[in-house]
């Protein structure tokens, strides 16, 4: 092999962090990096196909999530559900939402509960539908098998459990 062969390329964002033992972990956080916004790009695009152009990466998944199995959601289900620690951008998606017609709440007690609107409910099947013809159908030409895709989000959230820890640890230093 010859030493700009693609085996030994090391494809990182901060070369410094790639420097000795646990570059190849540079590498998978450059790959998590491009892969993140990629991820935003497209559904905020997907979104505006389906009908919504005003909506964050974070108010799209969000709306996702409290229509999820169509079960009313509290805002520190949210929070949990989806790895979120600061609650008020959480809070303050919520409220964008409601004010877009897309959610309702209900107070129960102290707590509120959020819950899809119709039209959030119909906005939610437009993105399915917008998703499956631009997404779907296109994943189905590459070489990675649904299982494959299932051993990778099973590592990716085993990974988030470590980065989780390391910010733990970080923080009490």
């Amino acid at each position: 092999m010859t030493e700009h062969s693609t085996d030994n390329r090391r494809i990182v964002s901060s070369r410094h962090l790639a420097e000795g033992e646990g570059w190849e972990l540079s590498e998978l956080e450059f790959g998590m990096i491009i892969a993140f916004n990629a991820f935003s790009r497209w559904t905020t695009r997907c979104m505006a196909a389906a009908g919504q152009s005003e909506l964050s990466p974070l108010d799209i998944l969000i709306l996702h999530n409290v229509n999820h199995r169509a079960r009313d959601k509290r805002l520190s289900d949210i929070c949990f559900l989806l790895n979120i620690e600061d609650s008020h951008n959480v809070n303050y998606a919520l409220r964008k939402l409601l004010k877009a017609g897309l959610l309702l709440t209900e107070k129960r007690g102290k707590e509120v509960f959020y819950s899809t609107s119709p039209e959030g409910v119909s906005l939610c099947k437009a993105y399915r539908d917008v998703r499956r013809q631009c997404l779907l159908d296109g994943l189905a030409s590459t070489d990675l098998s649904g299982t494959e895709m299932r051993e990778l989000a099973r590592n990716l959230r085993a990974l988030s459990g470590h980065y989780d820890q390391a910010s733990r640890a970080a923080a009490s230093l």
